[in-house]
């Protein structure tokens, strides 16, 4: 009887040996699409910033007061940036020339500046007022 319990399970056995070489490979193929996806996604959004010629970068430092929202979003030259929290702890690269700076958050004042990045770092404290009741 053993022999013929065994007969039933060999081709299941292999059928889920195969399931399992499928899956692997497929993890594998995805991983890799996904890590070439993101790199081609972050080569385009820092080539898309330079419009074209390569031009020199500067490093702007947000410094986030502590009654600032850390939510409050950062749009720079009219396009969204990201949350200030981030964007504080990680700076942003600009390309030589002016920049609007604008942080804004519901229920506060908007803040604005207009930087110019030539060679030295930036230094931007914002701090967002409430609007008052």
């Amino acid at each position: 009887m053993s022999g013929e319990e065994q007969a039933p399970v060999a081709p299941l056995r292999e059928r889920l040996r195969r399931r399992a070489r499928f899956s692997t490979e497929l993890t594998r193929i995805l991983t890799l699409a996904g890590t070439v996806g993101f790199a081609v996604a972050v080569a385009v959004a820092l080539l898309s910033g330079c419009a074209g010629d390569l031009k020199a970068a500067v490093s702007l430092k947000v410094v986030r007061s502590p009654e600032t929202p850390r939510d409050a979003s950062v749009i720079i030259d009219e396009q969204y940036i990201g949350p200030l929290g981030i964007v504080a702890a990680h700076g942003v690269r600009l390309p030589v020339g002016e920049h609007r700076i604008s942080v804004e958050k519901s229920g506060f004042f908007p803040f604005d500046s207009l930087v110019r990045a030539d060679r030295d770092d930036i230094v931007l404290p914002v701090k967002l007022e409430p609007v008052p009741d």
